[in-house]
């Protein structure tokens, strides 16, 4: 058997090779089928990651910031009255607003909603309570990007229009308008420029002031808003009611946002106010810095890095001395600065409405009680020229005031007025302070503001109290005084008190008939004989004001209820109760 099996058996391993090559190359080419569908798993996952990351950071091309400002025309409820709880809804692609409910037609609602690509369509509807009355859309397309747009939209299915502030920023696009990497200065468009604010034609286009470039390099020094020790920081630059953003920075504390814009000038006593925001989810920010830039103090064409303040403006920001790099050139026709300087201020419309707060309205009180003070003290500077208390300076003003009553006119009140402009300029030109905010409380040294909030944390609350009851005494008596001052000067004119009534008009008749027929010179440089010569003739005078003596005399309302006598027998409680059955009886 074995012979006969001999030459099979020389056979075996031959099929026993092309076995094993058969099945080598099988699982050659299922290995190769493997790597080729691993391959489109690799890339089909790293797509989907990308889309992810995509979706995760919010890749979005431009923010749409609205301000729904107000409406008019709107239609009337079934019954003919007005609306009373409208609102408006927004959509833009998924993402909805709901405005607050007014029934003033009036808002002043500012939000933000993301833009992309595919959908370019900005929905509105107008509300009351749940009843649907209007719609209407807007294409954003049309609107020029990083420029803000007033329009005014008529709505569909009903009357009516409604007033927005539209604008386009933000953009996450390399090659934009306002990517600076992008960007080459053309000679003639700023030769352009400057022709247009030149002075020949200064009063071709009184409303454009100017014209202000912004580029935004960077900042640094930033914050850390996440957990993970990193921020997404976007940059928000307002000058009145344009706002323009840059794109957000994702896990970064120095963005690098290389953005470069434009404003117009309407007002050259405006204020460039930058805000570096932290995005977070659900679009919610956090505050990083804040920095504000009159136009009047630009250093045009000038590259520097600012420091950021807190949301005060009083100290630095949080973060490792953080700080913001621009550069800034502003542009501007001063005859029509001039000319719109005289006109009614561009009011702001997002304006954040300040709430109660200790610290605050003890500053405030202070303030004022600063600008007090001056005022006390200049009066008793010139009271101190009436009593002589240094001769030198008594007798130089006397000659001033002789000279300007005998010479003087209504000029002399504006020359006045330069002349202590003049002083102040050259004590500024003396002293080498040219600084406008020179002689104010340096707020860069933050360590003192530390140092005071830690102080006052550590006051107890019967200090709090207590210093807020000296405040508001403060404050109580004053108003007060002047509240009193006023009643005592109306009652003066309704017979309050006749006698003193009858007084005022001999005073005035007398006063009229020396007006007539002394001139107002020779009045006051008699006024101002007397005061001077008061000291030296009757030292022993106490120094008065006629007129707060004269309303001294008049009581307020106050005190004439005080004087009201009351009835001999005291009204029963019935009466007390139920005042109408007296009068019906009487």
């Amino acid at each position: 058997m074995l012979g006969n099996n001999w030459p099979g058996c020389k056979r075996a391993p031959r099929m026993l090779l092309k076995h094993v090559r058969r099945q080598h190359e099988e699982l050659c080419e299922q290995l190769e089928q493997g790597c080729d569908e691993l391959m489109e798993h690799f890339q089909r996952n790293s797509k989907l990651a990308e889309s992810s990351k995509r979706l995760k950071s919010q890749i979005w091309s431009s923010v749409v910031t609205i301000l729904l400002v107000r409406a008019k025309d709107l239609p009337l409820a079934e019954d003919g009255s007005k609306l009373t709880e409208t609102h408006f809804r927004f959509r833009l692609g998924n993402e909805k607003y709901k405005s607050k409910s007014s029934w003033t037609e009036r808002w002043l609602e500012q939000f933000d909603l993301h833009l992309f690509d595919e959908d370019q369509n900005l929905e509105l509807a107008l509300w009351n309570r749940n009843t649907l009355y209007g719609k209407a859309i807007i294409d954003l397309s049309v609107f020029q990007r990083e420029t803000t747009h007033g329009i005014w939209k008529s709505l569909e299915d009903c009357p009516g229009e409604v007033h927005l502030m539209l604008t386009i920023s933000g953009t996450t696009a390399l090659e934009t308008i306002s990517d600076l990497k992008a960007f080459k200065e053309d000679p003639r468009e700023s030769q352009l420029l400057r022709d247009r604010y030149r002075f020949l034609r200064c009063l071709q286009n009184l409303r454009d002031v100017g014209h202000l470039t912004v580029k935004v390099f960077g900042a640094t020094g930033l914050a850390a808003a996440d957990i993970g020790g990193k921020s997404d920081p976007f940059c928000v630059l307002e000058l009145g009611n344009a706002r323009l953003q840059t794109q957000t920075e994702y896990k970064t504390l120095t963005p690098n946002w290389n953005k470069i814009f434009t404003f117009n000038v309407k007002d050259i006593t405006q204020v460039l106010e930058i805000t570096v925001f932290d995005e977070d989810r659900d679009h919610r920010v956090e505050f990083l810095g804040k920095l504000v830039i009159p136009l009047l103090r630009i250093k045009s064409g000038v590259k520097r890095w600012y420091t950021l303040k807190d949301k005060n403006l009083c100290v630095r920001a949080k973060g490792n001395s953080p700080q913001i790099q621009l550069e800034l050139t502003v542009i501007w026709s001063e005859i029509r600065a001039v000319c719109r300087a005289l006109q009614p201020k561009e009011e702001k419309l997002i304006q954040q409405e300040a709430k109660f707060k200790r610290q605050l309205f003890l500053r405030n009180v202070n303030r004022l009680k600063e600008i007090i003070m001056d005022i006390l003290e200049a009066a008793r500077y010139v009271q101190s020229c009436f009593e002589w208390e240094s001769p030198v300076r008594s007798s130089i003003a006397f000659v001033f005031w002789i000279v300007g009553c005998v010479y003087g006119d209504l000029e002399t009140v504006p020359l006045v007025l330069l002349l202590i402009i003049l002083k102040k300029w050259l004590i500024r030109m003396i002293t080498g302070t040219t600084d406008p905010s020179a002689g104010h409380y340096d707020y860069e040294y933050d360590e003192d503001d530390e140092d005071d909030k830690e102080k006052e944390e550590k006051k107890s609350i019967k200090e709090r109290l207590q210093a807020i009851q000296e405040v508001s005494q403060t404050v109580q008596n004053t108003i007060g005084y002047l509240a009193s001052l006023a009643e005592s000067t109306i009652n003066t004119f309704n017979f309050s008190v006749p006698e003193l009534t009858w007084l005022a008009v001999v005073l005035l008749l007398g006063a009229i008939l020396v007006l007539h027929f002394v001139p107002l010179r020779w009045l006051l440089l008699f006024w101002g004989l007397m005061k001077f010569s008061r000291r030296l003739l009757r030292p022993n005078t106490i120094p008065n004001n006629e007129l707060l003596d004269f309303l001294s005399r008049v009581p307020d309302n106050e005190e004439i209820n005080q004087y009201r006598e009351l009835p001999p027998s005291a009204p029963t409680d019935q009466t007390r109760s139920n005042p109408k059955k007296k009068l019906k009886g009487s």
